[in-house]
């Protein structure tokens, strides 16, 4: 796996579109096709944020990626992806329902994706070790954001992606997104997010870009994208785990 040091950045994306422009078109026009092949199929990941996890795990090559929380699979089909792009990689997904398990492709699933149904919180095995990349959209409460951050979090040496953190400019109270900005905070983990609610610049940016790339066209009609990206690097000092604090992580 190609590590990214400690934190993604606005520029790092955008040399990451230019990169692999044609690839990303094909996979947008793959994941439009199975989106009208499954109309039922409820997708929670809009266009922009599905695009830069696709592109971070084609930049970094993750041996392992671990998803938590899946529903019917929309997401758990762009990372499948992802890894058949790089032609190398394996997906762990863990989800309470196995509605996943009907809708994601055959072709994307075989040889590389393994689906373990129950709380994550209590299934057994050794399916979070050795984490490349961890991809969080599950309980959005804090009580979940809790365990993974005292449980998960101290084990890991992994890029991360958690969902739905910013819908508006700060978290709500007792949200998982807030406990997961406080963690940040506290670690002084810079982070990244296109989300037009905290970061229009970064947005409005790669929007642009988008439509210079021929890349605009809708596959998923939200618009919040409101994911962040971070990287928990203990390699760089186990006292300090992703570096030090960004003062402009959106650039």
């Amino acid at each position: 796996m190609e590590k990214i040091g400690n934190r993604v950045t606005l520029d790092l994306v955008c040399s990451l579109y230019r990169q692999h422009a044609e690839a990303l078109r094909a996979a947008k026009d793959a994941q439009r096709a199975h989106r009208r092949s499954h109309p039922a199929m409820k997708t929670q990941l809009d266009d922009l944020e599905a695009e830069i996890t696709y592109l971070l795990l084609r930049q970094q090559r993750p041996a392992k990626v671990v998803e938590i929380g899946s529903l019917h699979g929309w997401s758990t089909s762009w990372l499948l992806r992802a890894l058949a792009d790089n032609g190398t990689g394996h997906l762990v997904t863990a989800d309470l329902v196995g509605h996943a398990a009907a809708t994601v492709p055959s072709s994307l699933a075989k040889g590389r994706w393994e689906f373990r149904q129950g709380d994550a919180r209590t299934l057994t095995g050794d399916w979070l070790s050795d984490v490349d990349y961890l991809f969080v959209d599950a309980d959005h409460g804090a009580r979940f954001a809790r365990w993974y951050l005292a449980d998960v979090f101290p084990g890991l040496d992994a890029a991360v992606s958690v969902h739905d953190v910013f819908h508006r400019t700060t978290p709500l109270p007792f949200t998982e997104g807030k406990e997961v900005l406080r963690w940040l905070d506290t670690t002084h983990t810079p982070y990244f997010t296109a989300a037009r609610a905290r970061a229009p610049h970064a947005s409005a940016r790669l929007g642009e870009l988008r439509r210079e790339l021929g890349l605009s066209e809708a596959v998923h009609t939200g618009r919040a994208n409101p994911m962040i990206y971070f990287r928990i690097n203990r390699s760089v000092d186990a006292e300090a785990p992703a570096g030090g604090a960004d003062p402009d992580p959106f650039r």
